[in-house]
């Protein structure tokens, strides 16, 4: 039965989607800060989404790969790149489109106001994005032996 979660994998998970929120608090705050700089200084709220959406993707990347899967250090630069690349593919794109769609639709149509609407936002895209990042980006490095 090698498919089945022991209580042990359940707290791993657990305790890593903690150190994922962890980081996402922290992002969000990078993002809700740029998303105010921007509309304050007068950019529609569609492009200083994205804008404030891609600063905190980049936060996140760097703080995941040195906090959250730590134990899944990556062995040389290029691997760091490509992870890179995924987490843009995969969570930039989650984070990025589905921002921007639900920011229209939020705002746009329902009219709620652009802060609230973003955070709305990052609820909605971020399971998501922590699975992506779990089953997709940060993988245990190429050519690595896996020890407990």
């Amino acid at each position: 039965m090698s498919g089945m979660t022991t209580g042990s994998d359940r707290l791993s998970i657990a305790r890593r989607f903690m150190k994922f929120a962890l980081v996402g608090a922290v992002g969000i705050a990078v993002q809700l800060a740029l998303l105010e700089v921007f509309t304050g200084l007068g950019c529609h709220y569609l492009p200083a989404t994205g804008l404030a959406v891609e600063a905190a993707v980049l936060h996140n990347f760097l703080w995941h790969q040195r906090f959250t899967w730590i134990d899944r250090a990556p062995s040389h630069l290029t691997e760091t790149c490509f992870r890179l690349l995924r987490f843009h593919i995969s969570n930039g794109a989650i984070s990025i489109v589905g921002s921007l769609l639900l920011m229209r639709w939020f705002v746009g149509e329902l009219g709620i106001g652009v802060i609230a609407a973003n955070l709305l936002t990052i609820a909605a895209c971020s399971s998501a994005n922590f699975l992506a990042s779990d089953r997709l980006v940060f993988l245990a490095p190429s050519g690595a032996a896996m020890e407990k």
